[in-house]
């Protein structure tokens, strides 16, 4: 038998997880391997850049776009486990489950659109993505444009992950993973950047010290909450309040969730500069920077360098 594609592994990997047990990544890529009786050869087959099997690939794939639609759960580095939706995914869909079926869950197409989404590689905290054209179809794409689809469906998961992940935090866990990313994006880096709730320093999660005498700060608030949970107006005003007792004129709001209307027109509206960090946005941060995330795979294109020709 040959090595299955991803989508032919959706329902098997669903499936493989139906008694509800946690079961480690590895074992389940085993038992895709013995489930599909692949040959010896077939279960050595390396990617081309030779990093990984090229079952184990499909596999994780798999994992990573039924995850994204909200019928497996990781809950532990490794681990998976079906959730509720999962379980009546494979009553539903008996026969198959693929990107058509993922295509009737609100979360996967969450997923999608952020496929469609263009990251910059150094973005600004300020900056809203764009939209960018839909790519070509497959048999009409050139190399890169297959490339650049790739790594937006490959950025647009790990988003989805590395948020989920966020989430799983405890508080000041996530106010530490907040400062490792401020540091990343080389905020401090004349001064400092520090945690400060841990001190009971009320409505300031952190503090960025631009200089080495902490005479130009920017003060940070950290919240780790669901996205049905949403930031409103009066943790705006609270924040300001805080910034005011300090006699701070500039402050970062950080949130696992999102901003109401109102959160915005408050920050828009006080006498202090605000910038509000959604779900989204710190997700892509998260990323952008190398924080919580390791690179896997580096494709390199090659193109005709006619001058080097045309000068022999």
């Amino acid at each position: 038998m040959t090595i299955p594609d991803f989508q032919s592994l959706m329902r098997p990997v669903l499936a493989a997880l139906a008694d509800g047990e946690v079961r480690r990544s590895r074992h389940v890529k085993d038992a895709m391997v013995e489930q599909f009786e692949l040959s010896a050869e077939e279960r050595a087959q390396m990617l081309p850049s030779g990093r990984q099997r090229t079952m184990d690939n499909r596999v994780g794939w798999a994992t990573t776009y039924l995850s994204q639609a909200g019928l497996i759960e990781r809950p532990q580095r490794g681990q998976l486990r079906i959730s509720p939706a999962g379980r009546e995914a494979l009553r539903r869909f008996p026969e198959r489950i693929d990107m058509k079926v993922l295509e009737t869950y609100p979360e996967y197409l969450a997923f999608r659109d952020r496929t469609r989404i263009s990251t910059s590689d150094e973005p600004s905290a300020i900056t809203p993505t764009t939209s960018v054209p839909e790519t070509p179809e497959l048999d009409r794409a050139t190399p890169s444009e297959l490339i650049e689809r790739a790594r937006r469906t490959n950025r647009a998961a790990v988003e989805g992950e590395v948020l989920k992940k966020a989430l799983t935090l405890s508080p000041t866990g996530f106010e530490d993973l907040v400062i490792r990313l401020l540091e990343a994006m080389g905020y401090g880096r004349a001064g400092s950047v520090e945690r400060t709730s841990a001190t009971g320093d009320a409505g300031v999660d952190g503090i960025i010290s631009q200089d080495p005498l902490g005479l130009d700060r920017i003060y940070v608030q950290a919240k780790r909450y669901a996205e049905d949970r949403p930031i409103d107006r009066p943790r705006i005003h609270e924040f300001a309040g805080a910034l005011l007792g300090k006699q701070g004129d500039r402050g970062v709001f950080i949130t696992t969730s999102r901003f109401t209307q109102g959160a915005h027109d408050e920050a828009d509206r006080i006498n202090a500069r605000i910038e509000l960090i959604d779900g989204a946005k710190l997700a892509q941060l998260l990323v952008v920077y190398g924080v919580g995330v390791q690179t896997e795979e580096t494709v390199v294109l090659y193109g005709l360098d006619e001058d080097f020709f045309e000068s022999l």
